[in-house]
């Protein structure tokens, strides 16, 4: 079965289909800068026309930075605020001509890592976390996915822990890789004094450097190890949700 999977970031949106046997990408990836602002209206267009660009007519998902229940947007930290309460599902249906579901963009990316990748067969808690425009997370318990769980939001030096942590943060405060991995060692241990996860997995498109940085974490005991699917990890988890897919467990 195939489904196309849309993954909307802060920055970028991307999509292409999605093999759900394999959770390969059937072609290359499609990618559009997120507008700015970032309102329904204009991501619409664009998943709109990252569906076209496919000739896709088949189901698809799409991911949300933000709190996603039953289709509906509840939060929108790195989006434009006018997203709360739009239904998302809806608008992408009409804009597609196609089902879509909808899901958070790291709930989507810990379901594909779970199924397809760095979570295969693992037990007990793991915690996937995205590095990207914010720091988005995806809690399973024994394959089981606790939804919307938004811990990149917990405070850290009276701020939310993503201004600090995030790819964006580094990039905007032109932090070395040695100052960053401070700050993201000070918000994992954090995460693990509240949730001890037996694994914890980092995606996002930091993911891609991991070499640079996960060797300097510091004061974390649970294993943690780099995306298989990288940033490709929202895509497929999206094609999944598509199909019904939300969990390993």
């Amino acid at each position: 079965m195939q489904a196309l999977g849309i993954d909307i970031g802060g920055t970028g949106i991307k999509g292409a289909p999605v093999d759900l046997a394999t959770g390969k990408l059937l072609t290359d990836r499609k990618k559009i800068a997120t507008p700015q602002p970032a309102t329904p209206d204009a991501v619409t267009e664009v998943v709109r026309e990252v569906a076209q660009s496919f000739g896709w007519t088949g189901v698809s998902g799409a991911t949300f930075p933000g709190v996603v229940i039953n289709g509906t947007i509840r939060s929108a930290a790195n989006v434009d605020k006018s997203w709360i309460g739009t239904d998302a599902a809806a608008l992408f249906g009409k804009a597609t001509g196609t089902e879509v579901a909808v899901l958070n963009d790291a709930d989507a990316a810990g379901i594909a890592e779970m199924t397809f990748g760095a979570g295969v067969g693992v037990q007990g808690s793991v915690l996937m976390l995205t590095f990207g425009t914010g720091v988005g997370s995806a809690l399973f318990t024994d394959g089981v996915l606790v939804r919307n769980t938004e811990f990149g939001h917990i405070e850290i030096r009276g701020k939310d822990a993503e201004k600090r942590a995030s790819e964006h943060a580094k990039l905007e405060h032109e932090w070395g890789w040695k100052d960053w991995t401070d700050r993201v060692s000070e918000y994992l241990q954090r995460i693990e004094a509240l949730l001890s996860p037996n694994l914890i997995i980092v995606g996002g498109g930091i993911s891609k450097e991991c070499d640079k940085w996960l060797p300097m974490l510091t004061g974390v005991q649970a294993a943690i190890v780099p995306a298989t699917l990288h940033n490709d990890a929202g895509i497929v988890g999206a094609a999944m949700a598509a199909a019904g897919v939300t969990a390993t467990g």
